[in-house]
């Protein structure tokens, strides 16, 4: 016979009682705290579910402006939902020591579930005040390095000011609403300020650079939109800084600045009061430079003058007819720098700078061939260089007499040509040609003794006449060898004069 088969024993019916325990040690073990396990009195599973919790407070704690990690927040959650349910299972074969009936039980577990979300709701709070701290300490960075550059150059503290500023515009633009951001529109409000200074302290030049600065920020490093009226505010302060820089500069030996800034002004701002000043400006600088030519110091009026010349010309945009208007004042020809250059030549000779009267008497007849002055400055370059050989020739003034009744013959006993230069009761230059038959002398008492003595001889001579008076001489031979000799006589009326020119050969020494 076939043995008999025992049917396994029936599963006894889940009954209601049970489904609140489940329930309870579930939601229990939900909380964290591993309570469902421990009203089952399963110690083990309660001190797993201990460790895992404080395994999260050890990572989530102190809260920090990222918060957990997120697998590590999805491995909790999987590892809750593990624990009540195995609490869930084992309370069908297990009752509770305490509380006395499983609906207890579920209602503290209810309650319970409280901890974990106070808890979240606490900690977001501490994160959030965590991210709060983390951005003020990114103004605070960006303030330090602001202040760190402030006393740096505008040019190098640029990059300082960029990096700070992109640190402004990333709390706008992604935590607008922080703490930190809304702290970002009095920091851009002073750090306008600050980088204004120069402009405050009415250093127009030095704040020419800043303000330029200032004025490439908006949209490139910060909007617009969060600038407002900063936007705008480095305008009317970089125009008024172009304008006080370049016409400060305006005469000053040339200076570029004036033309750059000025242009600048015109180009950028054309449109401005400031620009609108320029034209009479540059006018009135003008004028009052050509004003100045008949004055104590003719040579800086003229130099002031050739240097706003230079300036003017080099104007553009609106103002290009300034060189135009002004046309006389700075022409090179018929001008006041033409008049200017004579008077500045006669005053360098009045003064006793010899040497730079004949350089600048010399180059305005080269320069204005058809100036009105033209004889007067050959006859003031004439007496300079007999002036710097003979000081007392420089108090005689040359003026443009010429003759008298005083006849002078100049022979040439010297095998150089001769050129002879007098200042005095007139002034003037002859040029007597080389004697082919004459030799230098040995010294100069030979040739004061024996100059033009030969009767076989003709030497070459030139006459001419002076008024009475002390007449000074700079004698030049002007052979291979360029030498000089200067001297004066004391001419009376009603005499004629003969005198010969000599040459030694001992210390190339002249003679008359």
């Amino acid at each position: 016979m076939a043995p008999m088969q025992v049917p396994p024993a029936p599963v006894p019916p889940v009954g209601a009682a049970e489904r609140w325990r489940a329930a309870a040690v579930a939601l229990l073990n939900l909380s964290g705290l591993g309570l469902g396990h421990a009203l089952l009195r399963r110690w083990r599973g309660a001190v797993v579910c201990w460790i895992a919790t404080g395994i999260l407070l050890l990572i989530a704690l102190p809260a920090k402006p990222d918060g957990v990690p997120v697998a590590v927040i999805i491995g909790y959650v999987l590892f809750l939902i593990l624990a009540a349910a195995r609490a869930a299972v084992l309370s069908l074969r297990t009752r509770l020591a305490w509380p006395p009936t499983p609906q207890l039980a579920f209602g503290l577990a209810i309650v319970l579930l409280a901890v974990p979300i106070c808890g979240t709701i606490l900690f977001d709070n501490a994160r959030q005040e965590a991210v709060q701290r983390m951005l003020l300490s990114r103004l605070a960075q960006a303030d330090a390095a602001i202040a760190a550059a402030e006393t740096q150059s505008a040019d190098t503290a640029e990059p300082a000011y960029v990096t700070a500023l992109g640190t402004y515009q990333d709390l706008l633009d992604h935590h607008r609403t922080s703490r930190a951001a809304k702290q970002v529109p009095d920091r851009l409000t002073a750090f306008y300020q600050h980088v204004s200074t120069p402009y405050s302290n009415h250093d127009y030049c030095g704040a020419i650079e800043p303000l330029t600065f200032l004025r490439t920020l908006p949209d490139a490093t910060i909007s617009t939109a969060d600038l407002g009226s900063l936007a705008t505010f480095p305008n009317d302060p970089l125009a008024t800084s172009l304008y006080q820089c370049g016409v400060n500069a305006l005469g000053a030996k040339a200076d570029p600045t004036a033309a750059q800034d000025l242009n600048l002004l015109l180009s950028t701002f054309p449109t401005s009061a400031q620009a609108g000043k320029v034209e009479p400006a540059v006018a009135a600088a003008i004028g009052a430079a050509a004003g100045q030519l008949t004055g104590s110091d003719p040579c800086s009026a003229t130099a002031t003058l050739t240097g706003l010349g230079t300036q003017a010309k080099s104007l553009t945009s609106s103002v290009a007819t300034v060189s135009d208007a002004l046309k006389k004042d700075v022409a090179t020809d018929g001008g006041d720098i033409e008049s200017g250059t004579y008077d500045c030549a006669v005053s360098d000779y009045k003064n006793g700078k010899f040497t730079d009267a004949q350089t600048a008497m010399d180059s305005f007849v080269s320069t204005y061939p058809n100036d009105p002055n033209k004889a007067l400055a050959q006859k003031f370059s004439i007496a300079a260089q007999i002036a710097q050989q003979d000081a007392d020739a420089g108090k005689v003034i040359p003026t443009l007499t010429g003759g008298g009744s005083i006849t002078i013959t100049i022979s040439n006993d010297s095998p150089d040509p001769m050129q002879i230069l007098y200042t005095g009761p007139a002034t003037g230059a002859i040029n007597i040609g080389a004697c082919t038959s004459c030799k230098a002398y040995a010294s100069n008492a030979e040739g004061q003794q024996n100059a033009c003595s030969n009767t076989s001889i003709d030497y070459p001579k030139t006459s001419f006449t002076l008024p009475p008076g002390t007449t000074y001489f700079l004698q030049k031979s002007t052979g291979a060898t360029v030498r000089s000799y200067s001297h004066s006589e004391q001419y009376d009326a009603g005499t004629v004069y003969d005198d010969c020119a000599f040459e030694t050969s001992i210390f190339g020494n002249l003679g008359l």
